[in-house]
């Protein structure tokens, strides 16, 4: 079963190597694990729901609860610590339009708020309800998760939006295709949620960003039912399809959605390179962009990262020969790693890996072949677990994202780690963190960082560290120039910043927009716009 107050399913677990453990410990202190208040504590805490009957709704407490919080780190919080401000007061589950039609109905009589439910596991607070006089009806789309229309000549397919990312690619692969699109949430994650929040999935470099994989869809909201027909391109005035995407259940419930696949590349290869230095990494990855090679990905980590990352591993022996091999080599101290996946046909691949390769040598980096990146690719999708190992260790994990242009990458980087070394100076406290460039583009990249560091026993001053660390590096964010969030959305966390990006009249466009679409202000309220 699904964990109520961490990540991924309760029967799966990440062991801490005990390198990292020392590692840890060296770097922020001894972790001083916390009580977590248990299932039943927190469940004598969810008030009597405010909805009236509907055969539609569940006013099951524990189903509430479930439906309370997503991912982020104030979630993890208040979900381990039982303090929890707000909670829906049902969850429905339609299993058509027509049903998606009669929730809204019936939120409308009732002047009740909607929230549109994924996965759960948005990092920004999208799912959250908030305090407020109105009854809360949480829509969970897990029922609508049918693949409707396969359309094999044209490369699209038709689904419910809220089918789960294994199950969406089960679907196309036993045709022969894949989406292509793999945030590190795709476990749980839903396509609906991946259009609302503008995601971006680990190989977008090859298959695109969400906004290219979505051609059309459907989405019923107060005002009336929106149709975006899926052309290959049209002039016919502004592409509606930029408000659904990032909308983040402002406007309406997305309920169907047209995306473009690939047939499945025959051979995919995930190749690990190291530099000397971040920029001699930086400068080979660049080549590459502007080289035309048909890769997949592109994954450069710093420093402090690939430190970071090879401790964490654990497997002492295997690390301790990389390090004399990559020593030798004059790639030893300030080494940065290198991933990059190569997809497609066999006679593709070979001349791709040989080129990637023959820059990655011009610019001083050392191949170490596919015995890394195969690892990486295998466990990509565990590493969420290491979440919840960590906190039962005493130690808090967050992250936050950016883009920014390449001249601008390294000033970004300096600022965003000061500002987190500086933010828990005045509790005493030590913060780990590092950073890698996640998504690549031949004009920037995004910015990706970790965080790590020590619970303390109050969950109110936990929340204050956090914000304290957010708040820093946001600011650092805005002060620089780059987008509060290029992959993450906005939900909550990220409204104070968002006027900076979009300026007060992008600011009153967005607020026009959710006005058209739902008037009476019942779709998600205080998300994205506040």
């Amino acid at each position: 079963m699904r964990r109520w107050n961490g990540w991924g399913d309760d029967t799966e677990g990440y062991v801490l190597p005990h390198s990292a453990a020392k590692f840890l410990h060296k770097a922020i202190g001894q972790g001083k694990p916390t009580r977590d208040a248990t299932l039943n504590e927190v469940l004598r805490q969810v008030p009597p729901s405010r909805l009236p009957s509907h055969p539609l709704v569940s006013t099951d407490p524990e189903d509430r609860l479930r439906h309370a919080r997503g991912q982020s780190l104030p979630d993890w919080i208040a979900l381990r610590s039982g303090r929890i401000d707000a909670f829906p007061d049902g969850v429905a589950r339609p299993f058509n339009n027509e049903d998606v039609h009669n929730l809204l109905d019936f939120a409308r009589r009732n002047q009740v708020r909607l929230i549109p439910y994924g996965g759960g596991t948005s990092v920004v607070g999208h799912i959250n309800p908030l305090p407020g006089p109105e009854a809360v009806l949480t829509v969970d789309l897990s029922r609508m998760n049918r693949l409707l229309k396969f359309d094999e000549r044209s490369h699209q397919a038709v689904f419910e939006a809220g089918v789960a990312g294994p199950d969406l690619e089960a679907q196309l692969r036993a045709r022969g295709f894949t989406l292509g699109h793999f945030p590190q949430s795709f476990e749980y994650s839903t396509l609906g949620g991946w259009i609302a929040t503008r995601s971006s999935g680990q190989q977008s470099l090859g298959y695109g960003r969400i906004e290219r994989l979505f051609a059309g869809g459907r989405m019923e909201t107060p005002s009336g039912t929106l149709e975006l027909p899926p052309f290959p391109a049209s002039a016919a005035g502004p592409d509606l399809r930029e408000v659904v995407l990032g909308s983040e259940g402002r406007l309406g419930i997305l309920t169907e959605a047209v995306v473009r696949v690939t047939p499945l590349p025959r051979t995919e290869e995930f190749h690990t390179l190291f530099f000397p230095d971040f920029e001699q990494g930086g400068e080979a990855a660049r080549r590459m962009l502007w080289s035309g090679i048909p890769l997949s990905m592109l994954r450069l980590s710093t420093a402090q990262e690939t430190e970071t990352t090879l401790a964490l591993a654990g497997h002492e022996f295997l690390i301790g020969a990389l390090e004399r091999f990559l020593s030798v080599r004059g790639v030893a101290k300030h080494k940065c790693m290198l991933l990059f996946v190569v997809s497609g046909g066999e006679q593709i691949v070979k001349t791709a890996r040989k080129e990637a390769l023959a820059i990655a040598s011009g610019c001083g980096g050392v191949s170490v072949g596919k015995t890394f990146g195969r690892e990486w690719n295998r466990s990509r999708f565990r590493t969420p677990y290491l979440r919840n190992t960590l906190w039962e260790a005493g130690y808090a994990v967050d992250t936050l994202e950016t883009a920014i242009s390449w001249s601008a990458i390294p000033g970004m980087i300096r600022e965003i780690e000061r500002a987190l070394g500086e933010a828990l100076a005045e509790a005493g406290e030590e913060v780990h963190f590092f950073t890698h460039l996640s998504h690549l583009y031949p004009w920037g990249a995004s910015l990706y960082t970790t965080y790590l560091f020590r619970l303390a026993e109050d969950p109110e001053e936990n929340l204050h560290r956090w914000r304290r660390l957010k708040d820093g590096a946001s600011r650092a964010i805005v002060a620089q120039g780059g987008t509060i969030s290029h992959q993450h959305g906005v939900g909550v966390d990220h409204v104070p910043y968002l006027p900076a990006e979009k300026g007060s009249l992008g600011m009153a466009v967005l607020g026009d927009l959710c006005r058209r679409f739902d008037p009476s202000g019942m779709m998600n309220p205080g998300k994205l716009t506040g």
